[in-house]
């Protein structure tokens, strides 16, 4: 197996990217915000991954482990594949020209981050399906909203599907005249928030344990009671 990385313009913004690493298990993208650190992290994070599954061995180099893209990187512009790109990531790390010292200097910052705790820094990426601020995520989460497909993966899916129910509840909560800390003080079974639940259950994919918190209606099963009684009562009045 070997790590795998690369970038493309995604058709939507230039400031997006997206990464996939192929290692063990299942391949996982990960879409970047291409602003910020967030490019560089990810890079180092590939990289670095031979060293983390200890495929590496301390007193060798990182270059030696010829199943990274690593290696590529530190040779000329002529012995590289003509797809591997590799002025962004060099740029990213402060290095302005793709040349036999900024190539050394490249080595040296990854053997550099190499002895360094990185743990705190990759936990989004690796648990994560974006890596980006909060307006990216945003951004990101109102395209997976409005559209989406086999592709997309369970986390990003329910993050969108309550970045829509916030902003159902928000209107809703504006036309009652409420704010969102009056929901708390509503008691549990109130009409308006059980009107809420249903709208928000009709419209939104997000789960009862959800709704039940967010509207502060007491447990999943006593919002499905509270559900049942609702639908019985349309019913009657059919």
């Amino acid at each position: 197996m070997k790590w795998l990385l690369g970038t493309y313009t995604s058709r939507f913004n230039r400031r997006h990217r997206v990464f996939g690493h192929l290692f063990s298990g299942r391949y996982k993208a990960l879409v970047v915000d291409g602003e910020g650190d967030y490019l560089r992290t990810v890079c180092e994070y590939v990289h670095l991954n031979p060293v983390r599954a200890k495929l590496v061995a301390a007193e060798a180099a990182l270059r030696s482990y010829r199943w990274s893209s690593f290696p590529v990187y530190l040779q000329t512009p002529k012995q590289r594949p003509a797809w591997l790109r590799v002025d962004r990531v060099l740029g990213e790390s402060g290095i302005g020209k793709d040349s036999a010292a900024g190539r050394r200097e490249f080595e040296r910052l990854m053997e550099q981050r190499r002895g360094e705790e990185t743990e705190p820094a990759f936990a989004r990426i690796r648990r994560g399906w974006c890596f980006g601020d909060e307006q990216f995520q945003k951004e990101l989460l109102e395209r997976v909203g409005a559209k989406a497909g086999a592709h997309h993966y369970g986390e990003e899916l329910r993050e969108s599907a309550e970045a829509k129910a916030e902003r159902l509840l928000a209107a809703e909560l504006k036309r009652l005249g409420w704010k969102s800390d009056d929901l708390a003080k509503k008691r549990k079974g109130d009409p308006e928030k059980v009107t809420l639940a249903v709208r928000l259950r009709e419209e939104t994919t997000v789960t009862l344990v959800w709704l039940a918190e967010r509207l502060h209606m007491g447990t999943r099963s006593h919002l499905t009671h509270l559900l049942y009684w609702h639908r019985r009562e349309q019913q009657a009045s059919q």
